[in-house]
């Protein structure tokens, strides 16, 4: 390992990497994002499940790069709809990133579906790679249902239509302390942070 120990989380997304930055401070390591790489070739994330995408994402960029990369692939599982939208979650209406058309077909497949059957799961895979080691991987889910209309202005992607289980506001309805305690992809950074000081990639050794 070289004496700089650096980081990089595989996101454009700088609320994610100041999340980053808090966790890793106590360890000694500096963090990037591919915003210090504008050269960097974009990633091909066609897997057929989150962690396949998560994985792609981190083993290319840390053998591009030498660093230990962090990736991270999440979306909306819709019971009654098979689990769609799933990998496809933001392009589901076909235009990558776009919230509210994503929204609106979401609802026009759930149609007059009653609440009962409106059961859904945000699911997060995070996948730490360091060339030459074994990639290390986890996860982070949490269960609720879909509202029969958006509601709320915080949050992005589906936090609009998503309840969280004991709750009865959506994810953009509560303060983002409140909801990024309780989501997947906390759930699967407390995973990786737990697991991460005995990775011999994070050891360098």
């Amino acid at each position: 390992m070289s004496e700089e120990k650096v980081i990089l989380i595989a996101t454009h997304n700088k609320g994610k990497v100041a999340e980053f930055e808090q966790l890793f401070k106590g360890f000694g390591y500096r963090v990037e994002s591919l915003i210090d790489y504008p050269d960097l070739p974009d990633v091909i994330e066609n897997g057929s499940t989150f962690e396949e995408n998560a994985r792609l994402k981190a083993e290319e960029i840390a053998k591009l790069t030498k660093r230990l990369v962090i990736s991270d692939d999440s979306g909306l599982c819709v019971d009654s709809l098979a689990g769609q939208p799933g990998v496809l979650s933001a392009r589901y209406a076909g235009e990558h990133g776009n919230d509210a058309l994503n929204n609106a077909k979401l609802l026009a497949e759930l149609g007059d579906i009653p609440n009962l059957s409106r059961r859904a799961h945000f699911h997060c895979s995070m996948v730490a790679a360091r060339e030459g080691y074994e990639s290390l991987a986890t996860q982070g889910q949490v269960f609720g249902q879909i509202a029969s209309c958006p509601r709320g202005e915080a949050g992005f992607g589906y936090d609009v239509l998503f309840i969280p289980d004991g709750y009865d506001i959506t994810f953009a309805e509560m303060p983002a302390e409140d909801k990024n305690a309780l989501s997947h992809r906390a759930k699967a950074i407390m995973s990786l942070m737990e697991k991460l000081p005995t990775w011999e990639g994070f050891l360098g050794e």
